[in-house]
């Protein structure tokens, strides 16, 4: 009885959620048909954006009483908008819900739009995880330590990330974490929460990362060392490991991550695999305290600055000019 029970609510819950997919579906298609005449009608097609007002207001005017403010003049200029945006239907109708178009088509610069475009695709996001990168401008802060066309490159899947940059975000945002904004906290505090919300510290690393390891104890003779976090990124093919501090970073700090790496390095590492990656997770750091203590050619050691809410514009933008300058003064 418990195995027919089971089956049955397995066919019951299959039937429901492809019933969704089918709604999303549809309302897509609908909103896209509706842009298409809307455009069409503007002109045979060439948008002015004066009688474009009037006509979507008319319009709403006409529908909603009829249909509900899901065909209110908002909706009506989203799916005008829709139709410009993705003008070829086949190859949009069957990628996202309507939700999720929405939040593309208020992105107004085409190559961030066609980013969050790829990297939803790439990593099944659904619309609240979509929103929840674009509030938290993962293009932007991926921006700061690499190049737009490396950025676009490996979203289209055109190359693999190679260097430590193009893996980590610096600044990690870990808003989901819920920790109150406190002077002070334990480190222990910030683990436990990490794995209480792995799916979402996951979603915020990026493409290919897996869990392996919370404190992973090694043993060097007969001192005993613990490794806060440990993962592998599979895109990669190399293991990163989490070091986690609540202040600001030291040159001990950065000394023992990299024990650490050169412990995985010697003896967790297969000779096909790249080389491990150690990233330093804190509050606050120096960078040319970073710079120092670390080799010129350093290839494996990263410090990221972590941040317990989501970054305002502003913010962003001081922190690229920030790295520029340290670009420019380092040459």
């Amino acid at each position: 009885m418990k195995e027919l029970v089971s089956e049955i609510r397995t066919i019951i819950e299959s039937a429901r959620t492809n019933a969704m997919r089918s709604v999303d579906f549809c309302r897509v298609q609908m909103y896209w048909q509706i842009g298409r005449r809307i455009v069409e009608e503007e002109q045979g097609g060439q948008a002015r954006a004066e009688y474009g007002k009037g006509l979507i207001k008319n319009l709403a005017k006409e529908i909603e009483p009829v249909y509900g403010s899901g065909f209110g003049q908002r909706q009506m200029e989203y799916s005008r908008r829709f139709y410009l945006e993705f003008p070829i239907a086949h190859t949009v109708c069957a990628q996202f819900n309507w939700s999720q178009y929405k939040a593309l088509i208020d992105i107004p610069d085409k190559d961030k739009r066609k980013y969050y475009e790829l990297e939803a695709v790439n990593n099944c996001w659904t619309a609240r995880q979509m929103k929840r990168q674009i509030n938290s401008m993962l293009y932007e802060r991926m921006l700061l330590s690499n190049d737009k066309e490396a950025v676009l490159a490996m979203a289209r899947k055109e190359r693999m990330p190679e260097k430590p940059q193009e893996i980590v975000k610096d600044p990690m945002v870990l808003e989901f974490l819920g920790l109150e904004k406190r002077t002070h906290y334990y480190e222990s505090d910030l683990e436990t929460e990490l794995i209480n919300h792995l799916q979402d510290f996951i979603l915020e690393l990026g493409n290919g990362f897996t869990f392996v390891a919370r404190q992973k104890r090694i043993l060097l003779e007969d001192d005993e060392f613990f490794i806060d976090l440990v993962f592998y990124n599979r895109l990669a093919r190399r293991f990163v490991i989490f070091e986690l501090k609540t202040g600001e970073v030291t040159h001990q700090d950065l000394g023992q991550l990299q024990m650490y790496v050169n412990y995985y390095d010697r003896t967790e590492k297969l000779p096909e695999e790249n080389p491990t990656i150690g990233i330093l997770l804190c509050t606050a750091k120096n960078d040319t305290l970073v710079r120092m203590t670390l080799p010129a050619d350093n290839n494996t050691i990263v410090a990221s600055k972590y941040q317990l809410y989501l970054p305002t514009e502003q913010q962003l933008i001081a922190e690229v000019e920030k790295v520029k300058k340290e670009w420019e003064e380092a040459r």
